[in-house]
């Protein structure tokens, strides 16, 4: 699948606090003066006084065309905004809405909010969709091994759904000792008026979600996965929006009640890590990232549609080079590598090569995780749209095994 997003226009709004002293040992002197991307003014003093903003709105119009939403067209904005201490991060909220000729309607909300000088950590992940996509089956062997193989088509696996999808998961966590934060919180999920277009009970066609959903005891139309959450944070990035150095993990184990008829008690471990190191002390532009994940259903059982599947983390950025929710199964294991680098001497333009590998498991057919691994790789321009919060503009190309895509977002992947 090819995605194109072109953006029309950019809205930028930014407010400033209080000043800040820099010295001039914080510019790069290994790029001539007159094509430097001032960050600071350059004067003789040893001082330099310079306004720090304390926010930042970005708006991108969006048009899109892709098989599962035909022509798209819509909108979405980013706020990075911090509090007024010297030691306060930088949070994000982001709003997006899309609506498309297949009569879809995708709404999305996230956050990433640290409160009260960096002691409160709040994230969330709120959906209302309108939705169609195809499903492919469980595990990461419904693809051949063999990316040249010509006798395959990822055509003749797809098997087109359409359904409606309310998603709010909302955790809250408090600083127990610097950058480790403990909290809890709500995870609900409901699929509602699910359309199975290649089923056909009467003519014995049946199709993955169906067999699933009969063998589990789920209603194949509709179901909800309800439940609360533990969640333990680490978190010494130094900028949450475009880190340079430092770690993030999140563990949150989800414990899913039987509320309602035809629910089914579950639990559910997901765990991530992000590692971002510096090349070079001197130039921490130069910075190699890692990004690996797990979703592990540990037990009882969960709805086809909410099985750990990939490009359904928070900001539906993983899995760059393969459609959202290709791959599918009891268990997920996701690992990305990504080099950034500048390409000019004012960090106006930067570029990205990266590589990523997923595994899902099938315990139908006794596919275990990482006995099949599907591999991509990509490559990637960053625009800078503001240099306080570091804000880039992201275009990637990424291409996997039979399967690739284009992406343009804000923010970076990871």
């Amino acid at each position: 699948m090819i995605k194109f997003l072109i953006p029309f226009f950019i809205v930028l709004y930014g407010s400033q606090s209080t000043v800040n002293a820099q010295t001039n040992s914080d510019i790069d002197t290994s790029c001539p003066p007159k094509t430097v991307f001032e960050l600071f003014k350059k004067k003789d003093s040893i001082l330099v006084v310079k306004p720090i903003k304390n926010s930042f709105l970005l708006v991108i119009p969006i048009i899109g065309v892709q098989p599962a939403t035909g022509f798209s067209y819509g909108a979405t904005g980013q706020y990075t905004f911090k509090g007024k201490g010297a030691s306060d991060k930088y949070s994000s909220a982001n709003l997006g809405v899309t609506f498309t000729t297949k009569k879809q309607m995708l709404i999305n909300v996230k956050n990433n909010v640290l409160l009260k000088n960096n002691k409160i950590y709040l994230r969330g992940d709120y959906r209302l969709y309108i939705f169609t996509q195809p499903n492919y089956g469980l595990g990461t062997n419904i693809i051949p091994k063999n990316r040249d193989d010509s006798d395959f088509d990822i055509e003749s696996i797809k098997e087109p759904m359409d359904y409606n999808y309310f998603k709010f998961h909302q955790t809250a966590s408090w600083e127990i000792k610097k950058d480790f934060y403990v909290g809890g919180g709500v995870e609900i999920d409901w699929y509602s008026t699910i359309i199975d277009k290649n089923l056909d009970v009467e003519n014995g066609k049946f199709t993955n979600h169906y067999n699933y959903s009969i063998q589990n005891g789920f209603n194949d139309k509709e179901y909800f996965v309800n439940g609360l959450s533990v969640n333990f944070i680490y978190d010494s990035r130094d900028n949450q929006i475009n880190t340079r150095k430092g770690w993030f993990a999140n563990v949150n184990y989800r414990f899913n009640g039987d509320l309602f008829n035809d629910q089914k008690a579950s639990n559910v471990l997901n765990t991530e890590v992000r590692y971002f190191v510096p090349l070079d002390p001197k130039k921490e532009q130069f910075i190699l990232g890692f990004w690996a994940f797990g979703q592990f259903v540990t037990n009882g059982t969960v709805p086809y549609l909410n099985l750990p599947a990939l490009g359904w983390d928070q900001r539906s950025r993983s899995g760059e080079g393969y459609t959202q929710g290709l791959f599918r199964g009891n268990s997920l294991a996701y690992l990305q590598v990504e080099l950034r680098f500048p390409i000019t001497c004012n960090q106006l333009l930067s570029g990205t090569v990266f590589t990523n590998y997923t595994s899902a498991s099938n315990k139908y057919d006794n596919i275990g995780l990482l006995q099949y691994v599907q591999p991509a790789f990509g490559f990637g321009l960053r625009l800078l749209i503001d240099k306080a919060t570091r804000t880039n503009l992201v275009f990637d190309y990424a291409i996997g095994n039979q399967s690739k895509g284009f992406y343009l977002n804000a923010g970076e992947t990871f």
